[in-house]
């Protein structure tokens, strides 16, 4: 490959940015609902060890905190924090790609990365859409976003329990968000 299509693409993708920063520098987001079991965390130690990281964590850069959030690899970071041998084999330094989003976008990406491979929490899913309707984002855009089906997203809103995600919704018996009407009547 020509070095100017690789500095392209390199610029273009965070993958092509990669940094080594210290372990301190990278803290946890408080968002993910993904969980995975001790089995798993203890596999993807043998994994790093083994192959050594073969994935940089991904985060945003916090600069009032100089601090990197994570908005995915949240593992991979435990692991080294928890595991002495996994944190030696890169002297504490753990790689990390920046991307520069708002907190809703985070979210998003944080739920794209985990859904592609793994399970979440129902209480920590419907927290998280809980936060991204307050924070602005409407439940067309959150399905779009998370890959929810509109009857899922209606799950997890009433899994919450809390009327505010509801409030200048019109009730009827057989409830439609504005969306599902638009796509009906397209259809008609």
């Amino acid at each position: 490959m020509e070095k100017e299509i690789q500095d392209k693409i390199n610029q273009a993708n965070p993958v092509g940015k990669v940094k080594w920063v210290e372990l301190d520098k990278v803290e946890a987001n408080d968002y993910n609902p993904n969980i995975v079991c001790s089995h798993e965390l203890k596999l993807l130690a043998i994994s790093i060890l083994h192959d050594g990281y073969t994935q940089a964590v991904v985060t945003i850069y916090d600069k009032e905190r100089d601090k990197y959030v994570i908005v995915d690899g949240y593992h991979r970071y435990f692991v080294m924090k928890t595991n002495k041998d996994v944190k030696a084999l890169t002297e504490g330094y753990l790689p990390i790609v920046v991307l520069d989003k708002d907190i809703n976008d985070r979210m998003a990406s944080t739920i794209r990365h985990n859904r592609a491979r793994g399970k979440h929490t129902i209480t920590g899913m419907s927290q998280l859409v809980y936060d991204m309707v307050k924070n602005g984002w409407d439940d067309m855009k959150i399905c779009n976003e998370l890959g929810l089906e509109p009857d899922e997203l209606l799950r997890l809103k009433h899994i919450t329990g809390v009327a505010v995600l509801f409030k200048d919704k019109e009730y009827n018996k057989s409830y439609e968000e504005a969306y599902q009407i638009k796509e009906r009547l397209k259809k008609q």
